[in-house]
């Protein structure tokens, strides 16, 4: 049973659109239908392959937005200008449409309630979505571990699932503008917000962190200079090295 599962989910498969839904101007959110899923934990991901007519493929990884109790396997992308997946994902691709994929992936940045907690997620930009399917888990299960999450992002307006966040314990901080009326966190993400917003190292939260690499990489610097335990700080970064 495990070999066939383990080949299932590095199949490619195909998955119905459902809906794709603009979170902002840059990202959207995939809700997809995959023909044969086994379900997955949140924090894992799946990988996105693109055909092009005269048989070119690119493919990519992308952390699944929704829990493993909701209806639909949702992804969220955010187009890079020189990307060759996703801008195809936030601006061609409709419901109805196939999206070809295989998953789900990764083992280690992922949550489920028997690790339990206190639970801090940190993430920047687009690093908010395996920490959203992660929430949406908690939620759906009926966790009582504790959960905070700190989120960045550039400016209001690219603020992902920004709705959705105010059900949460979330803080939120904004990088590049403090708007009028604006009474979230300004700044980047270091030892100061972190001590005014984290469970203490005593307390040892199990921390995820996602962004990317510049950002993951100074937001466990600044975790471990607070005195937090590097074995309960799992991270997930994107972009280059």
């Amino acid at each position: 049973m495990e070999r066939t599962a383990i080949h299932r989910r590095l199949t490619w498969q195909y998955a119905s659109v459902v809906d794709v839904v603009a979170e902002t101007a840059r990202t959207k959110t995939i809700v997809l239908h995959p023909g044969d899923w086994d379900g997955h934990l949140a924090g894992q991901h799946v990988d996105v392959r693109l055909t092009a007519e005269d048989g070119y493929q690119a493919q990519r990884s992308y952390s699944i937005a929704s829990a493993p109790e909701d209806e639909h396997l949702v992804l969220t992308v955010e187009k890079l200008n020189d990307g060759e997946v996703s801008p195809y994902l936030t601006d061609e691709l409709r419901a109805g449409d196939q999206l070809e994929l295989r998953g789900p992936i990764g083992g280690y940045f992922v949550w489920k309630e028997s690790l339990g907690g206190p639970l801090l997620l940190v993430g920047g930009g687009s690093g908010v979505v395996p920490l959203r399917a992660m929430l949406r888990h908690r939620r759906a299960s009926g966790s009582g571990v504790p959960a905070r999450l700190l989120y960045s992002a550039r400016t209001r307006d690219d603020l992902i699932y920004r709705q959705e966040l105010g059900g949460f314990d979330a803080a939120i901080t904004l990088t590049r503008e403090q708007p009028e009326g604006w009474t979230g966190h300004s700044g980047r993400v270091g030892r100061k917000l972190l001590a005014d917003v984290a469970w203490p190292p005593a307390e040892r939260p199990l921390v995820y962190v996602c962004g990317p690499t510049g950002f993951v990489e100074a937001v466990a610097d600044a975790l471990l200079a607070l005195g937090h335990d590097p074995a309960r700080i799992r991270t997930e970064r994107f972009g280059p090295t």
